[in-house]
């Protein structure tokens, strides 16, 4: 075994050499690099090829000067991003051959080893693109830098480079962006913060997941102690610091704001920030403009009990999607006053409009609509659910338990098929926050009714909705169709959407489709009939802290949800009132 991983070693450095010379006399690097490319705006298409929006990152850039940055910022980036940034000369050798290893086991291109310098010189001169051939001219860059500037010349141009999230760059754009200070008045907690965030910028922006920024903060200040820019007493005291952000004022925009910080999202994850914000990029979107103005109308539905952090209560979201495509036609995250978006972010508990899952693996497994259960007290548990109204109903069909949204019976079944089926069947169609692991998890009983240990987003209900809408089949969702570069070149197209896989035998979703259909015309959901072929699910969880109507037609599939921020009641209101009004509202002023 050390033979062979030393011939590994071996083999790996002379094939490195060897496509390093070839690349170099390829490569095309000018002897004299050329000033920082500009940046060029991308642009953001609606389903009809109208602009809804333009992104760039010039009005959130200020450069500063090296004596305007703190010591302390420099040491938390230098920790976490190149400790050995004053040692070398531009490439890490060390981290080249961990990268080079990692793209051979794991048959990728890894973006490990990257040192200050090579990021500064990809940032400035180079496209996002994972390959081979971008790595080795990043190196050869990076090399050109070392020779032409001085390390803190380097590091400071890095770090009026660097991204943030949300379209800031730089770190006196970052620090006016979330603390509302000169970069120089920086403490150590907040240093630590923003040094933490370019790592993964939608991930780790405390405006995104303050908890999350929170972690990568500690991580941030515990590599600053092992290499002993601090003290690790000073990083325990200074990790357990409150953090003070500034709340951005949300811009004055239409409800689509949502939908579009998703792109974003989306566009970030396959092109990196720069080739959102600075690539002129060209993205065509599902969006269709007149059901989204449908939704935000429909949305104004919504009461108001009082507000939690000058934010309206309660919120609510609202996500419709072509079952067939899975194209996202609409997409709202709450009431338009704010940016966080609740219909892709907010993980709420869905209640009984979890059941479905339950249902159809018990259709699966052989049961029928018109099977007996028995909707009798459930004995031998420490845990005893009931049913809504605390009655019984005795031996019913499993389609009045759908109907109805009987709790008990629901939980009779889910015990005879197996929870281990009835999750696979919820992850399969896109449910990707489910715990499967560790001592609290949610294969158990209760995430029969809904009781999940960390929620579901509406995005992702809705989603798992139009497979049973689809006849059985899965089409994974997506808001883009097209992707085009500043050149005109596509870059990635869904001429035919996401190849659809059977999850659900076509009978299977025939059955569940009549059950659902039953919800609407005489059962929970009554309230959301239009007539015609629609089906749904009402979904309400204990103390009223959520309610949700999905619901679909043959052609769209439409989730809305309703609640509180903080987790407070909303009185006595159930999946089958206003979330149900609010989509009936919805699909009519879509014209169904």
């Amino acid at each position: 075994m050390r033979v062979f991983t030393v011939f590994i070693i071996v083999f790996t450095m002379v094939a490195f050499g060897s496509c390093c010379g070839f690349l170099l006399a390829s490569a095309n690097i000018p002897d004299d690099l050329p000033d920082i490319q500009p940046a060029f705006t991308s642009h953001i298409y609606d389903i009809k090829g109208n602009e809804i929006a333009v992104v760039h990152a010039e009005e959130d850039r200020e450069p500063v000067t090296d004596d305007k940055i703190p010591a302390n910022l420099k040491k938390a980036f230098l920790a976490t991003e190149d400790v050995r940034f004053y040692e070398h000369i531009g490439i890490d050798y060390r981290g080249v051959m961990r990268a080079i290893w990692e793209n051979i086991t794991h048959h990728t291109v890894a973006e490990g080893g990257s040192t200050i310098t090579q990021q500064l010189a990809r940032n400035a001169y180079l496209t996002q693109d994972r390959t081979f051939k971008r790595k080795i001219q990043e190196m050869f860059l990076a090399l050109k830098i070392e020779h032409r500037h001085t390390k803190d010349e380097i590091l400071v141009m890095y770090l009026n480079q660097i991204y943030f999230g949300r379209g800031v760059y730089g770190v006196q754009a970052a620090a006016k962006y979330y603390f509302n200070k000169n970069v120089e008045d920086l403490n150590l907690n907040e240093c630590a913060m923003l040094a933490g965030i370019p790592k993964s910028p939608n991930e780790y922006s405390p405006l995104n997941n303050l908890e999350e920024s929170q972690k990568r903060k500690g991580v941030v200040l515990h590599q600053m102690a092992k290499y002993g820019y601090i003290t690790l007493s000073t990083a325990q005291k200074t990790a357990n610091e409150e953090i003070h952000l500034v709340q951005p004022v949300a811009k004055k925009v239409g409800g689509e704001h949502y939908f579009i910080d998703y792109v974003k999202q989306i566009i970030i994850e396959k092109y990196g920030d720069e080739g959102l914000y600075k690539g002129g990029l060209k993205i065509y979107t599902t969006i269709d403009m007149d059901m989204q103005q449908a939704a935000e109308r429909a949305m104004q539905e919504l009461p108001e009990m009082n507000e939690v952090n000058g934010v309206k209560q309660p919120q609510g979201a609202l996500v419709a999607i072509d079952p067939q495509t899975g194209y996202i036609k609409a997409m709202v995250g709450g009431r338009g006053t704010d940016m966080f978006n609740r219909a892709a972010l907010a993980e709420r508990q869905p209640g009984s409009a979890f059941k479905p899952f339950v249902f159809a693996a018990a259709l699966e497994s052989g049961y029928t609509p018109d099977t007996t259960v028995a909707d009798t007290p459930l004995k031998g548990y420490a845990w005893s659910p009931q049913n809504y109204d605390r009655s019984y109903n005795g031996n019913v069909p499993l389609r009045y338990v759908c109907e109805q949204s009987l709790n008990v019976a629901t939980v009779k079944v889910a015990e005879d098929v197996g929870m281990d089926k009835v999750l696979k069947y919820a992850r399969d169609m896109g449910i990707s926050t489910l715990v499967m692991e560790g001592d609290k998890n949610d294969n158990n009983l209760a995430a029969a009714l809904g009781g999940i240990t960390r929620g579901v987003t509406p995005l992702e209900l809705t989603g798992a909705y139009c497979t049973f809408a689809n006849k059985g089949l899965y089409v994974k969702q997506t808001p883009v169709v097209k992707v085009m570069d500043r050149d005109g070149n596509v870059l990635e197209e869904y001429p035919n959407p996401n190849a659809s896989k059977r999850l659900l035998k076509e009978e299977t979703a025939s059955q569940l489709d009549s059950m659902l259909q039953g919800v609407v015309s005489r059962g929970t959901g009554t309230r959301a009939n239009i007539g015609g072929h629609v089906a749904g699910k009402t979904g309400t969880t204990s103390d009223y802290h959520d309610a949700w109507f999905v619901g679909y037609v043959p052609d769209l599939v439409v989730g809305v949800w309703v609640g509180c921020d903080n987790n407070q009641t909303m009185g006595t209101m159930t999946g089958g009132t206003l979330p149900a009004d609010i989509w009936r509202i919805f699909m009519k002023g879509t014209g169904h």
